[in-house]
């Protein structure tokens, strides 16, 4: 620790080096895991977009064909078509598709935060501006689950 005329403890160059380092570690352990999270997310939302939406696809078409099928099953055939607007009523409540895409969309920004993380340790000389912009990177991720695009990896 450098020290100024006033007692002021500053810290000095090896310090300052040091600090932004960690700090540039922290954020690419934070990008690993987020990644890892949004893919194990975007998993899941594919697989209740599958759930519901299967089921209430094959009901629907199984509810007509029955339901011209004969007049006396047009009650199994409604209760069939009861149950697949329910499904489909549950998988757009849910949003499924539009979360799994987000999340694919997040892993990919969270990837890139990675990626620019492990570049700039690699290089060795951390500076204020390449943590500054490793930081608009992750806010960036952020906001890609809600649906906003992140910056090309060329930008």
């Amino acid at each position: 620790m450098a020290t100024s005329a006033d007692t002021t403890a500053r810290p000095g160059p090896d310090e300052s080096a040091r600090s932004l380092r960690a700090e540039v570690e922290q954020l690419k352990d934070e990008a690993m895991r987020q990644r890892t999270l949004a893919h194990r997310r975007a998993d899941f939302w594919a697989r209740m977009d599958i759930a519901l939406g299967f089921p209430a696809a094959l009901l629907a078409g199984v509810a007509g064909a029955t339901g011209l099928a004969s007049a006396q099953v047009r009650v199994p055939a409604a209760i069939a078509a009861l149950a697949s607007a329910g499904l489909t009523a549950g998988s757009s409540f849910l949003r499924c598709d539009g979360r799994r895409r987000g999340n694919k969309r997040a892993r990919q920004a969270w990837a890139s935060v990675e990626a620019r993380a492990t570049v700039a340790l690699a290089q060795g000389d951390v500076t204020p501006e390449v943590l500054g912009a490793l930081l608009e990177y992750r806010q960036e991720a952020l906001a890609a689950y809600d649906g906003e695009e992140p910056r090309s990896a060329g930008a």
